[in-house]
């Protein structure tokens, strides 16, 4: 995985292990991810599927999109699609990806990097890969969450965030077998670069064979788990984790995983995703691509989709021209 790593995770600051009174949060709930496709074809993992979206807030939707290696002429993206009512945040493991907007936002982001979108009020949508990894192919891994806003949010200016893999926050384990990138929020005294409207924190964490990752975790946010390669344990009762499951924890102070003693050849390290944010607490009526409170904001969002309130395509050489809704 070509996101930024550190060479000597012993320079990096050292997250503190749970003292006496901390308790590591239990594991609630454990799925594995269902697979599918999304946008013109591309592989997806449904992470939260079968989650109770009480168990999720703030957050309402993630994917893990690959790990592929596309052979010439087959890498995808998605059409023109609408969002409204909440934030997308697509962060890039291996390969690149192309996003252009209806506001005239757009750019690229690879290894590492981060594109977070507020969608708010609402606009037009478009993810790609470039033309030249479409003809040469290559591998391709990511994930996309959907973070809900809260109500007085919802109609705020669409906005970005492009966070390069070099701001990310960096810290390793109480044993140095660890390494944590923090991308938003904060862990121990690590920040990470990503701004957020609802109180959250996400983190991809290394895991090398044999080590253990105590995070501390704040106690007013829920946490989650999710399983990008390799095997290992989560809490301190040991439920046994693999590529594509998600652990949905209980609460406590800190969220501990640890990888296995040995993994295979191709994942050589357990590398996870944990979220957690502040629940929202608000009513959710989601339909596709839009989250609101409602379901009359739902159809009125389909309404103002369908007569051009939410922006018109602008002209992106080779991009597609006709609009779709879909559920990325």
């Amino acid at each position: 995985m070509p996101a930024v790593t550190v060479d000597d995770l012993t320079v990096l600051d050292h997250l503190k292990t749970p003292g006496l009174g901390d308790i590591v949060r239990p594991v609630k709930q454990l799925i594995t991810a269902p697979q599918g496709y999304e946008g013109e074809g591309f592989p997806v993992r449904r992470a939260f599927a079968g989650v109770d979206l009480k168990d999720l807030d703030p957050f309402v939707h993630m994917d893990q999109m690959g790990e592929v290696d596309y052979a010439p002429g087959e890498p995808k993206g998605t059409p023109w699609h609408p969002h409204r009512g909440f934030e997308t945040v697509t962060y890039i493991i291996d390969g690149v990806f192309d996003h252009h907007d209806s506001h005239g936002g757009g750019g690229s982001i690879t290894n590492g990097d981060t594109q977070w979108m507020t969608a708010g009020s609402g606009l037009l949508h478009i993810e790609t890969p470039p033309e030249w990894l479409v003809q040469s192919g290559g591998l391709f891994h990511g994930i996309q969450l959907w973070v809900n806003l809260p109500r007085d949010a919802k109609w705020n200016p669409p906005a970005y965030q492009d966070i390069r893999s070099t701001q990310v926050g960096l810290a390793t384990s109480g044993d140095a077998g660890a390494l944590v990138r923090v991308i938003a929020g904060e862990v121990g005294t690590t920040q990470g670069p990503g701004s957020t409207y609802t109180p959250m924190t996400m983190v991809h964490a290394t895991v090398e064979p044999g080590a253990r990752l105590d995070l501390p975790w704040a106690v007013d946010y829920n946490a989650l788990v999710y399983v990008l390669s390799g095997h290992g344990t989560v809490g301190d009762e040991q439920v046994a984790v693999q590529m594509g499951n998600l652990a949905v924890l209980g609460a406590g102070d800190f969220v501990t995983v640890k990888a296995a003693g040995s993994q295979d050849s191709r994942t050589p390290a357990l590398d996870v995703l944990v979220i957690g944010g502040r629940p929202i607490r608000e009513p959710v009526a989601w339909a596709g691509p839009f989250v609101m409170n409602t379901k009359a904001e739902v159809m009125t969002a389909f309404e103002d989709f369908q007569k051009g309130r939410l922006g018109t395509i602008p002209s992106v050489h080779g991009a597609p021209t006709t609009t779709v809704t879909t559920e990325d």
